[in-house]
């Protein structure tokens, strides 16, 4: 079993934590998922050209979202069973599919910026494609690469050659990707399905259907073993491996023509969903936003995040130097793109490593939804 780090100076760790703290923490976040699903509706969530509020709802939509579904995974025991086994899957599904949008144009933006690092002479294409986005542009001096025996006679030209085909294929796959989740996202919100979910919530933010075993419960044990499975899954990652931020053996695996997702890479999303079940009991021993800061765990989320954005980035990127007939210089440019975000993920590894192997500290307060 790994070492659990409980902070010591952690309020619950000196009396029992009862469940009317759950309880509490569940109506107030089902508060929060009514207000930002109308605030979603007054903004015009659903229209092509979405504000900023709107999308700032959906963010609190799928926020809320995720954390009464992780809660009701916790703390599952203390919880009526059948509700909570109904609920948890639906919430997960609403988040889920309103994020996959969003997740979309990230994606885009992400490779078109990489690909503009990579070949600073990027034609005027590329670029138009990033400027429309908003994506800020990065000129970086390019890297030498090895020739690979095409008209242009260096690895640098035939980037520069195939850079701004590639971000126009980009382009146009991950933009009709959006659009077709957009699409599902919109009926996703009108049906009946959805409705019976928002139906649930509503209920739940004066009605938390507790067993009757919960009011003699102490929460901190369900908390404890949260984060016991994500020091676990933390022990079993190649913490050795990922102190070298290059990873030969990683990248070379990544370049496999294989289209299935890449094999050293669900570990590390396990652990990132586990930091989230983790943050997200601590919240509810203190109250969202309260939780004494364990130091390690912002970081710690945010090299998870980058893991995540750079794993499938990478995935997209070799997903279209696999359609047919492209250019040779279209593919070799998206051979590039894909080996750079596969570096992506190795430097997110490294930086995860160094978040975790720090000492937990319990100084300070947490705030806000850093990650």
């Amino acid at each position: 079993m790994a070492q659990r780090h409980l902070d010591p100076t952690d309020p619950a760790a000196t009396g029992p934590v009862p469940a009317d703290a759950l309880a509490a923490y569940l109506r107030a976040q089902a508060t929060e998922f009514l207000r930002a699903l109308r605030l979603h509706r007054e903004t015009g969530g659903g229209a092509a050209g979405a504000t900023a509020e709107s999308v700032d709802a959906a963010r609190a939509l799928r926020r809320s979202a995720r954390r009464i579904s992780g809660s009701l995974h916790t703390f599952r025991p203390l919880l009526e069973e059948t509700w909570a086994e109904e609920l948890r899957p639906e919430l997960a599904w609403v988040s889920g599919t309103l994020a996959r949008e969003h997740a979309y144009q990230d994606r885009l933006e992400r490779l078109l910026r990489a690909l503009q690092r990579l070949s600073p002479q990027t034609a005027a294409g590329g670029d138009a494609v990033t400027a429309r986005r908003g994506a800020p542009a990065v000129a970086l001096p390019a890297p030498a690469l090895p020739d690979r025996g095409t008209s242009t006679g260096t690895g640098t030209g035939n980037l520069t050659v195939g850079a701004a085909k590639a971000g126009a294929l980009l382009d146009r796959q991950l933009t009709l990707a959006r659009t077709r989740a957009h699409s599902t996202a919109l009926q996703a919100l009108g049906s009946a399905r959805f409705h019976a979910v928002a139906d649930k919530v509503a209920v739940l933010a004066s009605d938390v259907p507790l067993t009757p075993a919960a009011r003699t419960t102490d929460l901190r044990e369900p908390a404890r073993a949260a984060e016991e499975r994500l020091t676990d899954a933390v022990a079993a990652l190649p913490l050795v491996t990922a102190g070298s931020p290059y990873n030969a053996a990683a990248l070379a695996a990544g370049l496999s023509p294989d289209p299935s997702a890449h094999p050293q890479d669900a570990p590390w999303h396990q652990v990132r969903l586990l930091l989230r079940l983790h943050r997200y009991a601590r919240e509810v021993l203190h109250g969202a936003g309260e939780a004494p800061m364990d130091v390690r765990l912002p970081a710690a989320g945010r090299a998870l995040d980058r893991h995540r954005d750079a794993s499938e980035a990478a995935a997209a990127a070799a997903a279209a130097a696999r359609t047919p007939r492209i250019a040779p210089a279209t593919a070799y440019a998206l051979g590039v793109l894909h080996a750079d975000q596969r570096h992506e993920v190795e430097a997110a590894r490294f930086a995860f490593q160094q978040a975790w192997l720090k000492q937990p500290v319990g100084a300070g307060r947490g705030g806000g939804d850093p990650w």
